[in-house]
């Protein structure tokens, strides 16, 4: 894949809406941590959490339609990251639980309605044991 210094180096790249994106941006980056890469004309801000990215755009913000997703990240140590959101003032939706899949995960909301599931694998677990199925790699 060609590299190309405008497009954030990741393979799926979310776009969220929101209405009021320069306060998303910095609810983005000063609660959950991610950082700005690139702002394109006051209407869209690409944002970077280790090696994902999102595209914050500015939109109607439509809480019921961000209500229909949720957006999941991989952290090193969930409850590091769920104390900084928790002390920042996220509206956490679930505390970190472990979970018999392997994963030990907590949920926040952010202003635009958009549900977060941050992840830290805890275990390697055979799918087979908790009712999934491998299909392929």
């Amino acid at each position: 894949m060609l590299a190309n210094r405008s497009i954030p180096d990741a393979t799926i790249i979310p776009e969220l809406h929101y209405a009021d994106l320069g306060a998303a941006v910095a609810w983005l980056c000063d609660v959950l941590g991610f950082r700005e890469r690139l702002r394109i004309a006051g209407h869209r801000v690409q944002l970077t959490f280790g090696d994902g990215a999102i595209v914050a755009v500015q939109g109607d913000g439509d809480a019921a339609g961000a209500r229909d997703h949720r957006v999941m990240v991989r952290v090193e140590d969930v409850d590091a990251h769920f104390a900084r959101v928790r002390d920042a003032g996220g509206s956490v939706l679930r505390a970190p639980e472990t979970y018999p899949f392997g994963e030990r995960q907590y949920a926040v909301v952010d202003p635009g309605g958009h549900t977060w599931v941050f992840t830290q694998s805890v275990a390697d677990v055979d799918p087979a044991e908790w009712g999934g199925e491998l299909v392929g790699e």
